[in-house]
C-alpha cells in the first residue's frame, strides 16, 4: 500500500479509561467482523489474565481500513507497571489518541503516557471518553488536559491539538458534543485520524531497515519480529542482517511476512516503508534489534526504557511440600524460564545471585511481578518468592529511594483516615480538591515502599469506596524507617492437617487464612495476628475424648470463614523473614526459618 494511505496510531490513557473498548467499536464499524459474527467484549484482550482481571497487560497490534486508508492501531496498557509496553509501542507510530475519562480527568498514568508521546514529537488527538456517564464533566476535563500539556512543556503546535468527545461503549464520537443529540458513529474520529495524523515519515527507496519493537510467538513458526519499516521494502526470502544494540551482527532470512488486518495476520510477499510488518523465521531476535539489508547495516536507536523500582528473589521451593504439585521444580527450569521472559518483557531485569538456586528479579511494580508469577504457576512452575523490596540509588553520595505520586479518590468522610495512613508511611500531601459530589481527590508524594500493602489497607479503611492510583515521580533522599505492617502472623506449630478444634482456638488470636482439612507444616503462616508480634498456634490440635464429653461435639464449634488471600495480597503481607511458596494450585506463606526453636534463636541474635 502507498505510504500516503497509511496511518500509524497508538491509543494511550490511564487504566480503565476505555482504550480497548474504543478499539472494539472502531473494528466493528469498519467491517472487520461479519454481521452475524459473535464477538466478545474487549476483543483485543486475548490473554487469559487480561480477561480475568479486566486490564490490558501487553501492547497489541491491529489494523482497519477506512475509505481506502489503512489505519494501524496499537492498543497499549494503562497500568504504570506495564509502562515498558507503552514506550516500545510508541516507537511504531506517528500519532496518538490520548483518551481521558470525562469524569476522572487527568490521572497519574495520563501524565506518564503523554510525556512519552510529546518527547517523541508524536501528533496527539484528545479524546474525552465516557461523556455519557453520570457526573461527567467533559469541558472541565479538556481544560485539565491542556493544563497538563503546558505543564509538560508542549510546543505551540502540540497545544493546538483537536478535541473529540466520545462514548467507546456506544460507539460514537463528535467534535461538537450535545448531550441531547449524541452522534451515531465514529466517522468524525476516523476523519480526524486520516486528516490530522501524518503519514509515516519514512524513506520509500533505499536498503531495507526496521527496528524490532515487539516479539510475537507462534508454536509452528517460532519467534515473530514486529516493527515499522523505516526504509525500503522487505520481500519473502530476502537475506537480512540482525544488528544488535551491543554491536553484534548475524545473518538471517525473512522466511514469511505478515501484515495486520483486523485481528488476523495476513501473509504478504512484499511490504513497503511505513507499514507495520511481522517477520517470521528469525531465531534469537529480540526487542530493540535492527533488521537491515546486508548492503547497509545501520542500527536504529531504541527508546530508553525506564528502570525497575522493585525487586524480589525467586528461588527453588524447599518447603516440606516441595515437588508435590509442580511440573518444573529445578533451578535450571527456573533460570531458563526467567531469562526467556527477558526476550519480550523489556522492563524486567533478571540477575544471578551468590546461590545457584536463587535469582533476583526486578520490575516496575508489584503488578508487573505478580503477572509474571501468575503466568509461571499456570505453566506448571513451582518456586518461592521473597517480599518485594524497593531498589535504592546513590545520587551525589546520598542514598535515595523511589518516590511515587499517589492519587486517591475517596468519599469526604474518609479523607482523614487516608491522610493518617499515608503520613504514617512517610507520605507528604501535595494537593487536595473536591471532584464529584461528596468526593475528594488527595494527592501525595510517598515512598514506593510505603505503597506495599497500602492498597488493601486503604480499601478496608474506606469500605471499598476508595480508588487509588500511583506512578513513579523520581528519586528523593531516603526518608527513614517506618512500621509497614501493623500486625503479626499466626504460624503453624507442627506438620499435619488443620482441625476444627485447633482452628477454633486459633481464631481468637486473629484472622485465619485456612479452613479445616488443609495440609500444613511447621513454620507455615495460617493467619494474621490481631497484634504486632508473631504467635505460634497449633491448628492441628485435637480434642481428647473422655467419659464426660464426646469428640463429636466439635460439630457445635463455629468457625469464622477464612480470609481468601490473592497473589497480590500475599505479596503485600510478606515480611522480611517470610516467603511465598508458589505452585500451580497453591499459594502458601511461610517463615524463612521453619523450625520454631531456630527461629526464636535467630530473633534473639538480632
Amino acid at each position: 500500500m502507498e505510504r500516503e494511505k497509511i496511518r500509524n496510531i497508538a491509543i494511550i490513557a490511564h487504566v480503565d479509561h476505555g482504550k480497548t473498548t474504543l478499539v472494539d467499536a472502531m473494528l466493528k464499524q469498519c467491517g472487520t467482523f461479519r454481521d452475524n459474527e459473535q464477538v466478545e467484549e474487549r476483543v483485543m484482550d486475548s490473554n487469559d489474565l487480561e480477561r480475568e482481571r479486566g486490564i490490558t497487560i501487553l501492547a497489541k497490534n491491529t489494523s482497519l481500513n477506512y475509505n481506502g486508508y489503512k489505519i494501524n492501531i496499537i492498543d497499549t496498557p494503562g497500568h504504570a507497571d506495564f509502562g515498558g509496553e507503552v514506550e516500545r509501542g510508541l516507537e511504531m507510530v506517528d500519532g496518538v489518541l490520548l483518551l481521558v475519562d470525562a469524569f476522572e480527568g487527568c490521572m497519574p498514568q495520563t501524565r506518564f503516557v503523554l510525556s512519552k508521546a510529546l518527547a517523541l514529537n508524536l501528533k496527539p488527538v484528545i479524546v474525552v471518553n465516557k461523556v455519557d456517564r453520570p457526573n461527567a464533566r467533559p469541558y472541565e476535563v479538556v481544560d485539565e488536559v491542556l493544563e497538563l500539556f503546558i505543564d509538560l512543556g508542549a510546543t505551540e503546535e502540540q497545544l493546538d491539538t483537536p478535541v473529540i468527545y466520545a462514548s467507546g461503549r456506544d460507539g460514537w464520537a463528535t467534535a461538537e458534543y450535545n448531550p441531547e443529540r449524541p452522534n451515531n458513529d465514529l466517522k468524525e474520529l476516523f476523519e480526524l485520524i486520516v486528516n490530522y495524523i501524518p503519514c509515516p515519515d519514512c524513506v520509500d527507496d533505499g536498503p531495507f531497515q526496521m527496528l524490532v519493537s515487539n516479539i510475537d510467538y507462534d508454536e509452528y513458526t517460532g519467534r515473530i519480529a514486529v516493527g515499522k519499516i523505516q526504509r525500503g521494502k522487505v520481500r519473502t526470502g530476502m537475506p537480512l542482517v540482525i544488528s544488535k544494540s551491543d554491536g553484534a551482527q548475524r545473518s538471517c532470512r525473512a522466511v514469511k511476512l505478515y501484515t495486520f488486518d483486523g485481528l488476523k495476520k495476513v501473509q504478504a510477499d512484499e511490504v513497503g516503508a511505513g507499514d507495520v510488518v511481522a517477520i517470521s523465521g528469525i531465531t534469537d531476535i529480540n526487542i530493540g534489534d535492527t533488521l537491515c539489508d546486508p548492503s547497509a547495516v545501520e542500527p536504529l536507536p531504541f527508546v530508553k526504557i525506564d528502570e525497575p523500582v522493585l525487586s524480589m528473589t525467586f528461588s527453588v521451593n524447599d518447603s516440606p511440600f516441595a515437588g508435590k504439585d509442580g511440573k518444573f521444580v529445578t533451578s535450571r527450569h527456573l533460570r531458563d524460564r526467567l531469562y526467556r521472559e527477558l526476550d519480550s518483557n523489556i522492563s524486567l531485569r533478571v540477575e544471578d545471585t551468590d546461590s545457584t538456586e536463587a535469582f533476583r528479579v526486578s520490575g516496575r511494580g508489584e503488578l508487573h511481578l505478580s503477572v509474571l508469577i501468575e503466568n509461571m504457576r499456570r505453566e506448571g512452575y513451582e518456586f518461592q518468592v521473597s517480599n518485594p523490596v524497593v531498589i535504592m540509588k546513590t545520587i551525589d553520595s546520598e542514598l535515595c529511594e523511589p518516590i511515587e505520586r499517589l492519587t486517591v479518590d475517596v468519599p469526604e468522610e474518609y479523607c482523614g483516615t487516608i491522610m493518617d495512613g499515608a503520613i504514617k508511611r512517610m507520605g507528604e500531601m501535595v494537593n487536595m480538591e473536591p471532584t464529584a459530589q461528596g468526593y475528594s481527590r488527595l494527592e501525595f508524594l510517598i515512598p514506593s515502599r510505603g505503597l506495599i500493602g497500602y492498597r488493601s489497607e486503604m480499601l478496608t479503611a474506606t469500605k471499598g469506596t476508595g480508588i487509588i492510583n500511583s506512578i513513579l515521580d523520581g528519586y528523593r533522599p531516603y526518608k527513614g524507617e517506618f512500621q509497614a505492617r501493623s500486625r503479626g502472623a499466626l504460624v503453624a506449630w507442627e506438620n499435619g492437617t488443620s482441625i476444627t478444634y485447633g482452628l477454633f482456638n486459633a481464631q481468637e488470636r486473629g484472622t485465619l487464612f485456612i479452613g479445616p482439612g488443609v495440609e500444613v507444616y511447621e513454620g507455615m503462616i495460617v493467619g494474621e495476628n490481631s497484634r504486632l508480634e508473631d504467635i505460634v498456634v497449633n491448628v492441628c490440635k485435637k480434642k481428647h475424648a473422655t467419659n464426660t464429653r464426646a469428640s463429636g461435639s466439635d460439630d457445635a464449634l463455629k468457625l469464622v470463614p477464612p480470609r481468601q488471600m490473592s497473589l497480590e495480597q500475599c505479596l503485600d503481607f510478606l515480611a522480611d523473614d517470610e516467603l511465598l511458596e508458589v505452585t500451580p494450585h497453591y499459594l502458601r506463606m511461610r517463615k524463612r526459618i521453619l523450625n520454631t526453636e531456630l527461629r526464636a534463636k535467630a530473633r534473639a541474635k538480632k
